[in-house]
C-alpha cells in the first residue's frame, strides 16, 4: 500500500534498490546529495548532478526534464553516508518558470525496481522557492527510511547547497545551471505531454496546466508536516492569486461525468480569487459528490495543520541548533555576543513561525469560504439540526450512502468545523460515552447532566437514521433497564416510531435481546444457505437499531453475552447497536467487555478531543449534534417519518 506522505513524515522502506521518479509540469533539474551522520556533504564528489550524473549507488538525469527517474542502491552507498537528500530546482535562463509558485506542484514518487509506488509526496506550498530540497532517505538504525521534505530556498541552488554545508556552494550551482544549459542547447524540443488522467496536480498560486498527482487523510479525520534549511513554509498562493480548491484526493474518473453534470464555478474576473462550489467532487451523484468533498476538506485541514505544527517544530529545532553552535565556544556565553545571538535565534524562529502562521491562515480561510458553501446545500443525512432542510424534509424513498453523526474541529480554528460522516448501512454500532471524560467541557458538566446529554444524542442519532431511511425499512428497539431516560426519549416514544415500548428490567432486556438474537440467527443461516425466501413471514427483514441505555444495568450474564454477539455479528446482517454507557459502571466484567467496547465507534455527548487520526497525529475534537434551543425541528421531523409510514401502509 502506497504511503501519501506530508511534510515531515516518514516511512520505512521495505527494500534498498530503489527508484525515485519526479513529474513536474514543466522541465527541472533534479538532483541528490550524500550526507554524513550529521547530514554534512563532504564536498562536491558528494553531490550527483547533471554535470556528475553517477556516484556510487545513485544515479541522476543528465539535463533538465518535466520527468525524471532516479536510481538508488542504498547498499552500494559508501559506509559513511547516513543520508541522500533528493534536490529540485529550476533551470536558469531557458526561458521557463522562475518560481515554483508559478507552476503546478512537483510530485516525487519512491518505487520499487517493478514501478510498485511505496511512498508518495506532493510538494505544495511553494512560492518564490526556485529550489527545493524534495525529500530524503536516511540510515536510522540500521534500516533506511524516508522522510517528505518540501523545504524551499529562494535563494535558488546555490542556497539550498549552502544550507547543505557545502563551502563552494555558488560555483557549484553555477556549473550545475551551466551543464544543465549545455544539455537543453543540444536535445530536441519533446511533443506536447498528453494528459494524465489518473492524477490531479494541487495547483500554488496559478492555475493548474494539466492533472497530476495525489498526496494526502482527512478522515477522520485530518486533518496530518518540516526539516532543515533557508526559510520554512512559505504561502501556496501568492497573494492576490487565484484560490485552486482541487486537492490531491479528488480524482477524476474515467467514465464520461455524471448526469447532471457537477457544477462548476462561475470563471474568476481578474485579480479575483475562484469562488468555491458545492459539489465540487466526483461521484455520479449530488450526494456522492457532496460526501467526497467533505472528506477531501477532512484532508485538506489535516494536511494544513499538520504542515503548520511540523514548521513550528521546526523553527524551535532550528533555534535550538543555531544557540547549540553559537553558545558552543564559552566565549561567546557571557557578553554582546551571546545576547545577540539568542536574540538573532528567535528573531529567526519568530520569523518562520509567522511565516507558516500565513499560509495557515490562507488555507483555513480556503477552507472556511468552501465550508460556508457547502453546508447550506447538504441533504438532510448530512446536515445539521439547524439546516433549513429539515424543515422542508420528506422521508425518502433511497437509501442515502451517509449519515453525519456530528463534526470535527482542531483547535487552530475551532470554528471551522467538518461534518463527520459515516457509511450506510453501518458497519460497526455506535457507543455514545456517559462517563466522565478528561475533556474540560466534561469536566463542568455533572454527572447527571452528562447521563441525560448521552441519551438525548442518542436519541437525535436514531431520529436522523429513521428520517433518512425509506419507510418500514429501520426500527428502534430501546432497552431502558430502569425507565431513568423517559423524558428524552419521549420524543421518539410520543411520535410512535419505536418497534414496541422501551423495555424494562430484567425480562424486558430478556425479552429484545432473544428476538434480535433470533432474527440475526436466521439471516445468517437463510444467507449462507442461499435461502433468503424460507425465512419466516413474521421476520423484519428491514434493518433495525437497539437502543442500550444504562448499560450493564439489568444484565445478566447471558444478556451480556447476547449483547455481545449482536454487536460482532448483528452489523453484517442489519441489526446495529446504539449504547449508552459509562464504562467504569460495567468495570466489574474486567477484560471480559474489552472487545466490545473495542467494536463501537466512541463518540460523547460533550464536545471531546478522543478521535485520533493516526495518519498525521491529530486529535481531533468531536462536537455532537444538537438541536437549535427552543427548536421543534426533532418532533416535527418524527411527525413527518410517522406520516410517511402511514401512507405506505406500515
Amino acid at each position: 500500500m502506497t504511503a501519501e506522505l506530508v511534510r515531515g513524515q516518514n516511512h520505512t522502506l521495505p527494500q534498498t534498490r530503489l527508484e525515485i521518479r519526479v513529474s513536474a509540469s514543466s522541465p527541472v533539474v533534479a538532483g541528490a546529495t550524500l550526507g554524513d551522520e550529521n547530514g554534512v556533504v563532504r564536498g562536491a564528489e558528494w553531490i550527483a548532478h547533471p554535470g556528475s550524473p553517477q556516484l556510487p549507488g545513485l544515479e541522476v538525469s543528465q539535463q533538465a526534464a518535466a520527468d525524471h527517474r532516479l536510481a538508488v542502491d542504498l547498499e552500494a552507498l559508501p559506509e559513511t553516508v547516513h543520508r541522500v537528500t533528493v534536490l529540485l530546482a529550476l533551470p536558469v535562463g531557458v526561458g521557463g518558470p522562475t518560481r515554483f509558485g508559478t507552476a503546478a506542484a512537483p510530485f516525487v514518487a519512491v518505487t520499487g525496481l517493478d514501478g510498485t509506488e511505496i511512498a508518495t509526496f506532493t510538494l505544495t506550498g511553494l512560492d518564490a522557492e526556485s529550489a527545493v530540497s524534495a525529500l530524503e532517505l536516511y540510515r536510522r538504525q540500521g534500516a533506511w527510511k524516508v522522510r517528505a521534505v518540501g523545504q524551499g530556498y529562494a535563494a535558488g541552488l546555490a542556497g539550498m547547497l549552502a544550507d547543505q554545508g557545502l563551502a563552494a556552494a555558488a560555483e557549484l550551482a553555477a556549473s550545475i545551471q551551466e551543464a544543465v544549459a549545455r544539455s537543453l542547447a543540444r536535445s530536441v524540443a519533446p511533443p506536447p505531454r498528453a494528459p494524465e488522467g489518473d492524477r490531479v496536480r494541487h495547483a500554488s498560486g496559478a492555475p493548474d496546466p494539466g492533472p497530476a498527482p495525489a498526496a494526502l487523510p482527512q478522515s477522520p479525520a485530518a486533518t496530518p508536516v518540516q526539516p532543515a534549511a533557508d526559510p520554512g513554509p512559505t504561502p501556496a498562493t501568492a497573494p492576490g492569486g487565484p484560490i485552486d480548491y482541487a486537492h490531491p484526493r479528488r480524482r477524476h474518473p474515467a467514465p464520461p461525468p455524471p448526469t447532471p453534470p457537477p457544477p462548476t464555478a462561475p470563471p474568476a474576473q481578474p485579480g479575483q480569487a475562484a469562488q468555491p462550489v458545492a459539489g465540487d467532487a466526483t461521484g455520479w451523484s449530488m450526494d456522492e459528490r457532496l460526501y467526497n468533498q467533505i472528506w477531501g476538506m477532512f484532508e485538506d485541514l489535516a494536511r494544513a495543520a499538520a504542515a503548520y505544527r511540523s514548521a513550528v517544530d521546526f523553527a524551535e529545532s532550528r533555534m535550538d541548533q543555531e544557540l547549540d553552535r553559537s553558545l558552543s565556544d564559552p566565549r561567546n556565553r557571557i557578553g554582546g555576543a551571546g545576547d545577540r545571538a539568542r536574540e538573532e535565534a528567535r528573531a529567526k524562529r519568530d520569523e518562520l513561525t509567522a511565516r507558516a502562521r500565513e499560509v495557515l491562515d490562507r488555507d483555513l480561510a480556503q477552507l472556511a469560504a468552501e465550508a460556508a458553501v457547502v453546508e447550506p446545500a447538504l441533504p438532510a443525512a448530512y446536515a445539521g439540526w439547524d439546516n433549513p432542510v429539515w424543515h422542508a424534509h420528506r422521508v425518502p424513498m433511497e437509501l442515502p450512502m451517509a449519515l453525519r453523526l456530528g463534526d470535527l474541529h482542531l483547535p487552530e480554528r475551532t470554528g471551522l468545523r467538518i461534518p463527520l460522516l459515516v457509511r450506510l448501512p453501518l458497519e460497526r454500532g455506535i457507543w455514545v460515552d456517559s462517563g466522565r471524560t478528561a475533556s474540560e467541557a466534561a469536566a463542568l458538566t455533572g454527572s447527571d447532566r452528562l447521563r441525560r446529554l448521552a441519551v438525548e444524542t442518542a436519541v437525535l442519532h436514531a431520529a436522523r437514521l429513521l428520517a433518512v431511511y425509506p419507510p418500514g425499512e429501520f426500527s428502534v428497539h430501546v432497552i431502558d433497564p430502569a425507565g431513568s431516560a423517559a423524558g428524552p426519549l419521549a420524543p421518539l416514544v410520543d411520535a410512535g416510531v419505536l418497534a414496541g415500548p422501551p423495555a424494562a428490567g430484567p425480562p424486558g432486556v430478556a425479552s429484545v435481546l432473544a428476538h434480535l438474537t433470533r432474527r440475526v440467527d436466521l439471516v445468517q443461516m437463510a444467507v449462507r444457505a442461499g435461502a433468503a425466501d424460507s425465512l419466516p413471514p413474521d421476520l423484519d427483514t428491514g434493518e433495525q437499531l437497539l437502543v442500550v441505555n444504562d448499560f450493564p444495568h439489568g444484565f445478566d450474564d447471558r444478556a451480556v453475552t447476547q449483547l455481545r454477539y449482536l454487536a460482532d455479528e448483528g452489523p453484517a446482517v442489519g441489526v446495529h447497536l446504539l449504547m449508552v454507557a459509562d464504562r467504569e459502571d460495567a468495570s466489574a466484567y474486567g477484560p471480559v467487555l474489552d472487545p466490545l467496547w473495542r467494536s463501537l465507534l466512541r463518540i460523547t455527548p460533550v464536545a471531546d478531543n478522543h478521535l485520533a487520526d493516526p495518519w498525521v497525529g491529530h486529535a481531533w475534537t468531536y462536537e455532537p449534534p444538537a438541536t437549535p434551543p427552543g427548536s421543534r425541528v426533532l418532533e416535527q421531523v418524527l411527525a413527518a417519518v410517522t406520516a410517511a409510514r402511514r401512507a405506505a401502509g406500515r
